[in-house]
């Protein structure tokens, strides 16, 4: 589905369970970032950040469309960044919103307590792994270990976590780590 097809969709009158939002973020990926912090995780690492955003039942619903025309109305962005929560478990609807947010210029992070070899083995047409592994242009992965917790990398709270060129590893076949 192309993003014309996406603006036309039903899709993108649904809505999207977030915990919330934070603009002009330094600290979610390259430049200047819109952060949306879905709701919902599985993965409950000891040391989260964001606990609030492990049950499924928090947080509350927006509209994707409100989402999309919130982050455009920020001339500033490089891009915007997916995280939560577990982005992976709302993929359908990050894609949708991922696609169009890329025709604009923004580029994609999106952050996972999956890894990379994970989500590629896993993904199917059901959960759409992939769909939004294709809108993602870097990928934080991996689950955070508080017994490798390091203030001192970028973009990342622990040392298994690893930044991904997911272009490149997709063409590759393999992980393609990203550099600044």
């Amino acid at each position: 589905m192309d993003a014309e097809q996406i603006m036309k969709s039903e899709d993108l009158t649904g809505t999207l369970r977030i915990a919330g939002t934070v603009h002009d973020s330094i600290v979610d990926g390259p430049g200047i970032r819109f952060s949306l912090y879905v709701q919902g995780c599985p993965h409950a690492c000891e040391g989260c950040h964001n606990p609030q955003t492990w049950s499924f039942d928090g947080g509350q619903d927006r509209p994707l469309r409100d989402i999309y025309n919130e982050i455009i109305a920020d001339p500033l962005l490089d891009g915007v960044t997916f995280s939560g929560g577990e982005p992976f478990c709302h993929a359908h609807k990050l894609y949708l919103l991922g696609a169009l947010l890329r025709r604009t210029g923004l580029n994609i992070v999106t952050y996972t307590g999956y890894t990379f070899e994970q989500l590629t083995k896993l993904g199917n047409e059901k959960n759409c792994f992939g769909e939004l592994l294709s809108v993602t242009d870097i990928l934080v992965d991996g689950r955070f270990e508080l017994e490798h917790r390091d203030l001192t990398l970028l973009f990342r709270g622990s040392s298994n976590q690893r930044l991904i060129d997911v272009p490149a590893s997709m063409k590759a076949g393999k992980v393609v780590l990203w550099e600044n």
